[in-house]
Protein backbone atom coordinates (compact mmCIF):
# COMPACT_ATOMS: atom_id res chain seq x y z
CA UNK A 1 0.00 0.00 0.00
CA UNK A 2 1.87 3.10 -1.43
CA UNK A 3 1.71 6.38 1.46
CA UNK A 4 -0.51 9.20 0.15
CA UNK A 5 1.04 11.93 -1.23
CA UNK A 6 1.24 15.19 1.07
CA UNK A 7 -1.82 17.92 0.75
CA UNK A 8 0.03 20.30 -1.37
CA UNK A 9 -0.63 23.71 0.60
CA UNK A 10 -2.83 26.34 -0.76
CA UNK A 11 -2.21 29.04 -2.52
CA UNK A 12 -2.61 32.37 -1.51
CA UNK A 13 -3.51 34.95 -4.06
CA UNK A 14 -1.73 37.87 -3.06
CA UNK A 15 -3.00 40.85 -4.88
CA UNK A 16 -0.56 44.18 -4.34
CA UNK A 17 -2.65 47.41 -3.26
CA UNK A 18 -2.95 50.60 -5.21
CA UNK A 19 -0.12 53.44 -3.94
CA UNK A 20 -2.16 55.68 -2.06
CA UNK A 21 -2.52 59.34 -3.95
CA UNK A 22 0.33 61.17 -2.61
CA UNK A 23 -0.93 63.86 -0.14
CA UNK A 24 -1.46 67.31 -0.58
CA UNK A 25 0.54 69.45 1.82
CA UNK A 26 -1.37 72.56 3.67
CA UNK A 27 0.44 74.86 1.77
CA UNK A 28 -0.39 73.64 -1.69
CA UNK A 29 -4.18 73.37 -0.67
CA UNK A 30 -4.13 76.56 0.41
CA UNK A 31 -2.32 78.28 -2.13
CA UNK A 32 -5.10 76.58 -4.40
CA UNK A 33 -8.11 78.52 -2.48
CA UNK A 34 -6.55 81.04 -2.53
CA UNK A 35 -5.93 81.16 -6.50
CA UNK A 36 -9.85 80.06 -6.70
CA UNK A 37 -11.15 82.74 -4.75
CA UNK A 38 -9.36 85.52 -6.26
CA UNK A 39 -9.94 83.85 -9.85
CA UNK A 40 -13.70 84.39 -8.35
CA UNK A 41 -13.27 87.62 -7.25
CA UNK A 42 -11.62 88.60 -10.10
CA UNK A 43 -14.20 87.72 -12.19
CA UNK A 44 -17.36 89.08 -10.11
CA UNK A 45 -15.20 92.61 -10.22
CA UNK A 46 -15.31 92.14 -14.03
CA UNK A 47 -18.87 91.25 -14.19
CA UNK A 48 -19.93 94.53 -11.76
CA UNK A 49 -17.99 96.68 -14.22
CA UNK A 50 -19.38 95.06 -17.28
CA UNK A 51 -23.04 95.54 -16.03
CA UNK A 52 -22.75 98.66 -13.96
CA UNK A 53 -23.50 100.89 -17.40
CA UNK A 54 -26.48 98.57 -18.09
CA UNK A 55 -28.24 98.57 -14.68
CA UNK A 56 -27.18 103.06 -14.80
CA UNK A 57 -29.08 103.08 -18.34
CA UNK A 58 -32.07 101.05 -16.66
CA UNK A 59 -32.68 103.44 -13.71
CA UNK A 60 -31.99 106.63 -15.55
CA UNK A 61 -34.60 105.32 -18.19
CA UNK A 62 -37.13 104.77 -15.04
CA UNK A 63 -36.63 108.11 -13.18
CA UNK A 64 -37.89 111.46 -14.84
CA UNK A 65 -36.18 114.05 -16.55
CA UNK A 66 -35.75 116.10 -13.80
CA UNK A 67 -34.41 113.52 -11.53
CA UNK A 68 -31.90 112.98 -14.16
CA UNK A 69 -30.63 116.80 -14.62
CA UNK A 70 -30.63 116.88 -10.52
CA UNK A 71 -28.65 113.97 -9.32
CA UNK A 72 -26.88 110.71 -10.88
CA UNK A 73 -29.13 107.46 -11.33
CA UNK A 74 -27.04 105.40 -8.43
CA UNK A 75 -29.47 108.29 -6.12
CA UNK A 76 -32.37 105.47 -7.21
CA UNK A 77 -31.16 102.91 -5.28
CA UNK A 78 -31.54 104.65 -1.73
CA UNK A 79 -34.87 106.36 -3.28
CA UNK A 80 -36.70 103.78 -5.21
CA UNK A 81 -39.71 106.29 -5.39
CA UNK A 82 -38.16 108.14 -7.69
CA UNK A 83 -38.48 104.74 -10.31
CA UNK A 84 -41.97 104.47 -12.13
CA UNK A 85 -42.91 103.33 -16.31
CA UNK A 86 -44.22 106.80 -17.23
CA UNK A 87 -41.02 107.01 -19.72
CA UNK A 88 -41.84 103.79 -21.19
CA UNK A 89 -45.34 104.66 -21.41
CA UNK A 90 -44.04 108.34 -23.60
CA UNK A 91 -42.05 105.53 -25.75
CA UNK A 92 -44.62 103.84 -26.87
CA UNK A 93 -46.85 106.72 -27.58
CA UNK A 94 -43.49 108.08 -29.70
CA UNK A 95 -44.07 106.42 -33.04
CA UNK A 96 -40.51 107.35 -34.61
CA UNK A 97 -39.16 104.62 -31.69
CA UNK A 98 -41.41 102.40 -32.21
CA UNK A 99 -41.62 102.64 -36.07
CA UNK A 100 -37.82 102.26 -35.81
CA UNK A 101 -38.05 99.10 -33.29
CA UNK A 102 -39.78 97.05 -36.02
CA UNK A 103 -37.35 98.05 -38.78
CA UNK A 104 -34.56 96.67 -37.08
CA UNK A 105 -36.51 94.01 -36.26
CA UNK A 106 -37.08 93.41 -39.79
CA UNK A 107 -34.07 94.07 -40.96
CA UNK A 108 -31.57 91.89 -38.00
CA UNK A 109 -34.13 88.86 -38.24
CA UNK A 110 -34.68 88.49 -42.39
CA UNK A 111 -30.36 88.88 -42.30
CA UNK A 112 -29.95 86.49 -39.60
CA UNK A 113 -32.26 83.78 -41.13
CA UNK A 114 -30.32 84.13 -45.29
CA UNK A 115 -27.12 84.48 -43.96
CA UNK A 116 -26.95 81.20 -41.91
CA UNK A 117 -29.16 79.14 -44.36
CA UNK A 118 -26.64 80.39 -47.43
CA UNK A 119 -23.63 79.60 -45.71
CA UNK A 120 -24.70 76.23 -44.34
CA UNK A 121 -25.84 75.28 -47.52
CA UNK A 122 -22.22 76.63 -48.88
CA UNK A 123 -20.00 75.77 -46.44
CA UNK A 124 -21.33 71.98 -47.32
CA UNK A 125 -20.88 72.75 -50.77
CA UNK A 126 -17.41 73.72 -50.22
CA UNK A 127 -16.75 70.72 -47.58
CA UNK A 128 -17.65 67.91 -49.04
CA UNK A 129 -18.92 68.21 -52.72
CA UNK A 130 -16.75 67.98 -55.78
CA UNK A 131 -17.74 70.21 -58.58
CA UNK A 132 -14.92 72.26 -60.90
CA UNK A 133 -13.44 75.39 -59.32
CA UNK A 134 -14.17 74.49 -55.96
CA UNK A 135 -10.94 76.08 -54.48
CA UNK A 136 -10.80 78.82 -56.54
CA UNK A 137 -14.21 79.91 -55.73
CA UNK A 138 -13.67 79.24 -52.00
CA UNK A 139 -10.37 81.50 -51.70
CA UNK A 140 -12.19 84.22 -53.77
CA UNK A 141 -14.79 83.90 -50.77
CA UNK A 142 -11.86 84.04 -48.73
CA UNK A 143 -10.59 86.96 -50.09
CA UNK A 144 -13.34 88.69 -49.40
CA UNK A 145 -13.00 89.05 -45.85
CA UNK A 146 -10.41 91.51 -46.63
CA UNK A 147 -12.80 94.10 -48.37
CA UNK A 148 -13.57 96.62 -45.89
CA UNK A 149 -17.43 97.22 -45.97
CA UNK A 150 -16.58 101.23 -46.59
CA UNK A 151 -15.41 100.57 -50.66
CA UNK A 152 -18.61 98.81 -51.01
CA UNK A 153 -21.08 101.99 -49.87
CA UNK A 154 -20.80 104.13 -52.79
CA UNK A 155 -20.90 101.69 -55.43
CA UNK A 156 -23.36 99.58 -54.11
CA UNK A 157 -25.55 102.70 -53.03
CA UNK A 158 -25.76 103.69 -56.92
CA UNK A 159 -26.56 100.09 -57.89
CA UNK A 160 -29.42 99.76 -55.60
CA UNK A 161 -30.49 103.49 -56.71
CA UNK A 162 -30.97 101.87 -60.23
CA UNK A 163 -32.67 99.25 -58.95
CA UNK A 164 -35.38 100.81 -57.07
CA UNK A 165 -33.67 99.30 -53.63
CA UNK A 166 -32.39 102.49 -51.94
CA UNK A 167 -33.93 103.57 -49.11
CA UNK A 168 -35.77 100.54 -48.54
CA UNK A 169 -35.50 97.50 -45.91
CA UNK A 170 -34.90 95.19 -48.55
CA UNK A 171 -31.89 96.76 -49.85
CA UNK A 172 -30.78 97.25 -46.45
CA UNK A 173 -31.13 93.64 -45.49
CA UNK A 174 -29.27 92.66 -49.33
CA UNK A 175 -26.04 94.91 -47.91
CA UNK A 176 -25.69 92.87 -44.89
CA UNK A 177 -26.05 89.75 -46.07
CA UNK A 178 -23.78 90.12 -49.11
CA UNK A 179 -21.02 91.29 -46.43
CA UNK A 180 -22.30 88.73 -43.92
CA UNK A 181 -21.92 85.88 -46.11
CA UNK A 182 -17.88 85.57 -46.78
CA UNK A 183 -16.88 84.95 -43.05
CA UNK A 184 -20.16 83.10 -42.26
CA UNK A 185 -19.25 80.75 -45.42
CA UNK A 186 -16.02 80.60 -44.32
CA UNK A 187 -16.57 79.49 -40.38
CA UNK A 188 -19.14 77.01 -41.02
CA UNK A 189 -17.33 75.58 -44.24
CA UNK A 190 -13.94 75.03 -42.08
CA UNK A 191 -16.48 73.63 -39.17
CA UNK A 192 -17.77 70.99 -41.27
CA UNK A 193 -14.77 70.14 -42.51
CA UNK A 194 -14.00 68.75 -39.18
CA UNK A 195 -17.03 66.27 -39.39
CA UNK A 196 -15.21 62.54 -39.54
CA UNK A 197 -15.81 61.37 -43.17
CA UNK A 198 -16.27 57.80 -42.05
CA UNK A 199 -20.05 59.26 -40.76
CA UNK A 200 -20.90 60.42 -44.34
CA UNK A 201 -19.37 57.28 -46.14
CA UNK A 202 -21.92 55.56 -44.25
CA UNK A 203 -24.79 57.79 -44.59
CA UNK A 204 -24.35 57.19 -48.03
CA UNK A 205 -23.93 53.69 -47.91
CA UNK A 206 -27.32 53.28 -46.08
CA UNK A 207 -28.96 55.31 -49.13
CA UNK A 208 -28.96 58.71 -48.20
CA UNK A 209 -28.68 61.56 -50.64
CA UNK A 210 -26.97 64.64 -50.25
CA UNK A 211 -30.16 66.38 -49.16
CA UNK A 212 -30.62 63.99 -46.88
CA UNK A 213 -27.52 63.72 -45.01
CA UNK A 214 -27.31 67.55 -44.76
CA UNK A 215 -30.31 68.27 -43.70
CA UNK A 216 -30.15 64.78 -40.90
CA UNK A 217 -26.23 64.68 -39.89
CA UNK A 218 -24.61 67.99 -40.92
CA UNK A 219 -27.18 70.24 -39.54
CA UNK A 220 -27.34 68.44 -36.27
CA UNK A 221 -23.90 68.10 -35.66
CA UNK A 222 -22.75 71.48 -36.85
CA UNK A 223 -25.69 73.13 -34.36
CA UNK A 224 -23.06 74.89 -32.33
CA UNK A 225 -21.39 76.28 -35.06
CA UNK A 226 -24.63 77.57 -36.36
CA UNK A 227 -26.04 79.19 -33.40
CA UNK A 228 -23.07 81.12 -32.66
CA UNK A 229 -22.90 82.61 -35.64
CA UNK A 230 -26.56 83.22 -35.65
CA UNK A 231 -25.79 85.57 -32.64
CA UNK A 232 -22.88 86.76 -34.21
CA UNK A 233 -24.58 87.67 -37.17
CA UNK A 234 -27.35 89.11 -34.90
CA UNK A 235 -25.77 91.36 -32.90
CA UNK A 236 -23.88 92.94 -36.00
CA UNK A 237 -26.90 93.74 -37.78
CA UNK A 238 -29.19 95.17 -34.74
CA UNK A 239 -26.03 97.42 -33.63
CA UNK A 240 -25.59 98.68 -37.13
CA UNK A 241 -25.87 102.55 -37.72
CA UNK A 242 -23.31 103.27 -40.72
CA UNK A 243 -25.05 100.94 -43.25
CA UNK A 244 -28.46 101.70 -42.16
CA UNK A 245 -27.60 105.34 -42.13
CA UNK A 246 -26.48 105.51 -45.79
CA UNK A 247 -28.82 102.42 -47.03
CA UNK A 248 -32.21 103.10 -45.14
CA UNK A 249 -35.15 105.99 -45.57
CA UNK A 250 -36.64 107.96 -43.26
CA UNK A 251 -39.76 105.17 -43.25
CA UNK A 252 -37.27 102.55 -43.16
CA UNK A 253 -34.38 103.66 -40.91
CA UNK A 254 -33.41 101.45 -37.85
CA UNK A 255 -33.80 102.03 -33.97
CA UNK A 256 -30.06 103.16 -34.30
CA UNK A 257 -30.29 105.79 -36.65
CA UNK A 258 -33.98 106.91 -34.97
CA UNK A 259 -31.63 107.56 -31.57
CA UNK A 260 -29.05 109.46 -33.07
CA UNK A 261 -31.62 111.73 -34.91
CA UNK A 262 -33.67 112.69 -31.89
CA UNK A 263 -30.64 113.65 -29.94
CA UNK A 264 -29.54 115.67 -32.41
CA UNK A 265 -33.09 117.29 -32.61
CA UNK A 266 -33.84 117.37 -29.01
CA UNK A 267 -30.51 116.96 -27.09
CA UNK A 268 -31.35 116.30 -23.65
CA UNK A 269 -34.85 114.44 -24.21
CA UNK A 270 -33.30 112.02 -21.60
CA UNK A 271 -37.12 110.86 -20.89
CA UNK A 272 -37.46 109.19 -24.05
CA UNK A 273 -33.72 108.49 -25.33
CA UNK A 274 -32.64 106.37 -22.49
CA UNK A 275 -35.72 103.88 -22.39
CA UNK A 276 -35.06 104.11 -26.25
CA UNK A 277 -31.54 103.07 -25.85
CA UNK A 278 -32.21 100.63 -22.96
CA UNK A 279 -34.51 98.78 -25.62
CA UNK A 280 -31.96 98.93 -28.02
CA UNK A 281 -29.79 97.47 -25.60
CA UNK A 282 -31.83 94.71 -23.64
CA UNK A 283 -32.46 92.91 -26.86
CA UNK A 284 -29.29 91.64 -28.11
CA UNK A 285 -28.65 90.71 -24.32
CA UNK A 286 -31.64 88.52 -24.06
CA UNK A 287 -30.54 86.96 -27.54
CA UNK A 288 -27.33 85.80 -26.25
CA UNK A 289 -28.79 84.44 -22.97
CA UNK A 290 -31.46 82.47 -24.56
CA UNK A 291 -29.06 80.83 -26.95
CA UNK A 292 -26.05 81.03 -24.38
CA UNK A 293 -25.85 77.05 -24.48
CA UNK A 294 -25.12 77.17 -27.93
CA UNK A 295 -22.87 79.05 -27.94
CA UNK A 296 -20.67 77.88 -25.34
CA UNK A 297 -20.55 74.84 -26.82
CA UNK A 298 -19.54 76.00 -30.71
CA UNK A 299 -16.57 77.33 -28.75
CA UNK A 300 -16.03 74.09 -26.92
CA UNK A 301 -16.22 72.30 -29.80
CA UNK A 302 -13.71 74.60 -31.85
CA UNK A 303 -11.32 74.54 -28.58
CA UNK A 304 -11.05 70.95 -29.25
CA UNK A 305 -11.05 70.11 -32.79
Amino acid sequence: MSASAPARPAEVKVTAAAPAPPRRSAGSRLRSVLGNTIVQIFLAVVGLVWITPLAGLLLSSLRTAQDNASSGWWTALTSPAQLSFDNYSSLLSNTGITRAFWNTVLISVPTTLLVVVIAALAGYAFAWMEFPGRDWIFLLVVAMLVVPVQVGLLPVAKLFGQLGLFGTIPGVVLFHVAYGLPFAVFLLRNYFADIPREMLEAARMDGGNEWRIFTRLVLPVGRPAIASLAIFQFLWVWNDMLVALLFAGTSSQPLTVELQSQVRQFGSNIDVLAPGAFLSLVVPVVVFFVFQRHFVQGVMAGSVK
